[in-house]
């Protein structure tokens, strides 16, 4: 399927997307290192511009549209001023281009809070929303882990679809593959030191790319980024966020000695090994935990293409 890809940044959901044999045909982000990240790894159909100069009309027709908004503007829960708040500028942004284009499907990717803002107003108003832009929309709360991904993420997936499609065309997410026990047919979780343990020493020679690692000292206690990594569970959630210092806090290796190097972390989010993030360590660091791992957007692009092939696409 054709794809427009908003708020896109390194490009973890749109390379999973294109590994299912989907197309991105448009796509943008302000920050310029994920752009030029995206160019070296994804495809050259993405604009490095802030969205408040983007026409929506000069965007080409798709069949999906796909991004993650910001929600600090909901916070307040207003249900009646959301569009209009003007935090929400990149939530408006998705909604209107949802709105003008017609996509038969999106899939939009949030935190977990975003369920439980104004005691649960915001997500209300959001269904809404598109609701009243002809769409129906299903809210998933996916842990990563369950997908094969060697990360406890959870996020909230919103996956829509076209009021007038059949029923029989419904965007579902897709059984899980992975459980934390390995019961009932599926897959155990995969651990980080399964996921990194490949690795060489990154205080030695090696010709590994973005292999490098925060200086920023190892010190256990009971916060995020500071809690002892378990070798033999997922990883922790890769962080894109500060650590009250302005910088991304990096995970600590289960080695306790040192926190995860750049590459390290982009193998946790299922980036390949041959995928090379551009702009300085915390730049990177932050592109990478701001992406949606590749092998769970592969996963939904497998979906996509599903209903695709079995020819129920008739719009």
């Amino acid at each position: 399927m054709k794809i427009i890809s908003l708020f896109s940044g390194a490009g973890g959901l749109d390379l999973g997307l294109v590994q299912a044999g989907n197309e991105i045909v448009w796509a943008n982000d302000i920050d310029k290192d994920a752009v030029e990240t995206y160019r070296h790894n994804v495809g050259n159909n993405i604009v490095l511009d802030d969205i408040k100069n983007v026409e929506i009309s000069i965007i080409p027709n798709a069949d999906v549209v796909v991004g993650g908004f910001p929600c600090q503007g909901f916070s307040q829960a207003n249900r009646f001023r959301m569009l209009n708040d003007e935090r929400n500028m990149l939530y408006r942004f998705f909604y209107e281009t949802i709105k003008q284009k017609q996509p038969n499907f999106f899939i939009a990717e949030n935190v977990k809070g975003i369920l439980t803002l104004g005691h649960g107003e915001a997500i209300k108003q959001i269904l809404s929303d598109f609701e009243n832009a002809g769409y129906r929309a299903t809210v998933n709360l996916v842990n990563m882990a369950d997908y094969g991904v060697p990360e406890t993420r959870q996020r909230v997936i919103i996956l829509g679809q076209q009021q007038g499609l059949s029923s029989k065309m419904l965007l579902t997410l897709p059984p899980k593959t992975h459980s934390k026990t390995g019961t009932d047919g599926l897959h155990k979780w995969i651990s980080i030191k399964q996921a990194i343990s490949r690795y060489p020493d990154p205080d030695m020679p090696n010709n590994v790319p973005n292999h490098e690692y925060s200086k920023y000292k190892v010190e256990y206690r009971d916060y995020t980024a500071h809690r002892p990594t378990d070798a033999n569970k997922p990883s922790p959630t890769i962080l894109a966020r500060g650590n009250g210092g302005g910088g991304v806090c990096a995970i600590p290796h289960y080695n306790g000695l040192r926190r995860l190097t750049v590459r390290e972390s982009a193998s946790i989010q299922t980036f390949p090994d041959d995928f090379i993030f551009y702009g300085v360590r915390g730049s990177c660091y932050r592109q990478i935990g701001n992406a949606v791992p590749v092998r769970f957007a592969k996963i939904l692009g497998q979906e996509l293409r599903r209903i695709e092939k079995e020819g129920l696409l008739c719009k």
